[in-house]
């Protein structure tokens, strides 16, 4: 039902998150991303305070599995989230809970990570760390865009995609990018 790559770029320290989904309005829940912090993606039955949660101990100086860790332990209904992290010093944070929906893989990169759920093929998230980690010189917002479009591409999730979103933060406090197309027949194209 939901697929994303949530990254950081360690030329500029731009950290960002590109995601899309079968529901309506993808970004208004699911990306999250901070200056000074890093960027995380929650997804499947998503609890939006995890975002804010992460990034405020990433920003305090936790690391992405340590700020991921204390946010996520005893966590009333882990089980059905699906949760990235990437730091600005790269380090990668995933959980995938044992009620996620269908088919669901991670992948883990260069300073990104791809997931999803409800997926056509375990192969997604690995499509998208690729190529990801093919283009180091590209703006962050296509760094991650790119990579979302290599999902789609190669089956993305087993019904339509109906929303994205794309999301960067850059050194500022407020977003660069910060995209929605909330409801659309190809919200990746």
């Amino acid at each position: 039902m939901t697929f994303s790559i949530t990254g950081i770029c360690q030329r500029t320290a731009m950290a960002g998150v590109a995601i899309t989904t079968s529901s309506i309005s993808v970004g208004s829940r699911c990306p999250w991303a901070r200056a000074g912090a890093g960027a995380v993606a929650t997804q499947n039955i998503t609890d939006p305070a995890i975002g804010n949660q992460v990034l405020d101990l990433m920003e305090a100086g936790m690391d992405a599995a340590s700020a991921m860790a204390k946010v996520m332990d005893q966590r009333p209904h882990a089980q059905y989230r699906q949760v990235t992290a990437v730091d600005l010093q790269g380090n990668i944070a995933h959980q995938t809970g044992d009620q996620i929906l269908g088919t669901n893989a991670v992948s883990q990169g260069a300073y990104c990570v791809g997931a999803g759920n409800l997926l056509s093929s375990i192969e997604v998230p690995g499509a998208m760390t690729r190529v990801f980690g093919d283009h180091p010189d590209l703006h962050l917002a296509e760094r991650l865009l790119c990579p979302l479009e290599a999902g789609v591409s190669a089956g993305g999730e087993e019904g339509p995609i109906d929303s994205a979103a794309l999301l960067v933060a850059p050194t500022p406090s407020w977003p660069l990018v910060d995209r929605r197309v909330d409801w659309s027949d190809h919200p990746v194209n």
